[in-house]
């Protein structure tokens, strides 16, 4: 195992451990619903975004353990996000992370409330961190928000279901999943870096060009996944995408261009990068990674 992979499964350990302290629940009535909060979380996963936020930390020297709250934050919105896009009314899958999905696992209702609950929980998280400033958890809210939103996740949902079955052109596609995909990974990393409360204004223009770069990487690759990679290795149906008529990098650009664009967006997230010191590091290796993983 190399130091990045030790890394990787470091982190992984630190926020599933973090996750499963923090969601627990004292009420007898509310246990079915803790039950599906905590299986569509504590699931497996790759936690890429997790991962994002405390190497973002990294960068300026800041402790783990004071960006805790805002790794499991991203995390919960994630879950919640996962929850509800595989529900019968959205992608109506049955399968994530290589076992059912919540609401095959409990019922459609309990499954949306599950979302619901996560979704609130990551908000009420970051809000009660008194370990920042006042300010800097009114930023960090912001812009969680902002990435779980209208303007984010949801806004890329609500234009991939209009657009299934239509032909996008890459302009279209890349808008879509920069707000489906995207959204929550540059916010993943803007809140690492806010978390350490030393980031300026231009060090953080520049990981957010390295968060926009990754995140449509991270979308490209897993459209490649679907088509090259097997139920078995990547957790959920595999064809699934084309299955439904959906757009994706693949069918738009052919698998060579897609697999291109992919290694295209990682130097230039690497490049964006140019201005931080070897503390960086981490995060060029998550770019890599993101591209080259194979699930």
């Amino acid at each position: 195992m190399n130091g990045f992979e030790q890394y990787l499964g470091s982190c992984q350990r630190r926020i599933d451990s973090y996750l499963d302290q923090q969601l627990n629940n004292s009420l007898p009535q509310l246990n079915r619903l803790y039950d599906a909060m905590r299986y569509s979380v504590t699931g497996g996963g790759k936690r890429i975004r997790p991962v994002l936020t405390y190497a973002s930390c990294e960068v300026f020297g800041t402790a783990e353990s004071a960006v805790d709250v805002a790794a499991a934050a991203v995390e919960l919105i994630h879950a919640y996000s996962l929850i509800h896009d595989d529900l019968p009314a959205m992608d109506d899958d049955d399968l994530r992370r290589g076992q059912p999905t919540c609401h095959r696992a409990f019922d459609e209702a309990t499954a949306i409330l599950a979302g619901d609950g996560l979704q609130a929980l990551a908000f009420e998280w970051i809000s009660q961190a008194d370990h920042w400033q006042p300010a800097t958890r009114l930023r960090m809210t912001a812009v969680l928000a902002r990435a779980a939103g209208p303007q984010g996740m949801v806004g890329g949902q609500a234009i991939d279901l209009g657009a299934v079955g239509r032909q996008l052109d890459q302009n279209q596609l890349e808008d879509m999943h920069q707000r489906k995909t995207g959204a929550l990974i540059r916010a993943s990393v803007q809140l690492g870096a806010l978390a350490s409360e030393q980031a300026d204004e231009q060090q953080l223009a520049a990981l957010d060009t390295y968060a926009r770069c990754v995140g449509l990487a991270f979308q490209v690759q897993d459209d490649i996944l679907d088509v090259e990679g097997s139920t078995e290795v990547i957790g959920k149906n595999h064809g699934a995408d084309a299955a439904r008529g959906k757009p994706t990098f693949p069918a738009l650009l052919g698998l060579e261009q897609a697999h291109q664009l992919a290694r295209s967006l990682q130097d230039q997230a690497i490049a964006a990068l140019a201005g931080f010191d070897q503390r960086a590091d981490r995060l060029r290796q998550l770019a890599r990674y993101i591209v080259e993983r194979q699930f």
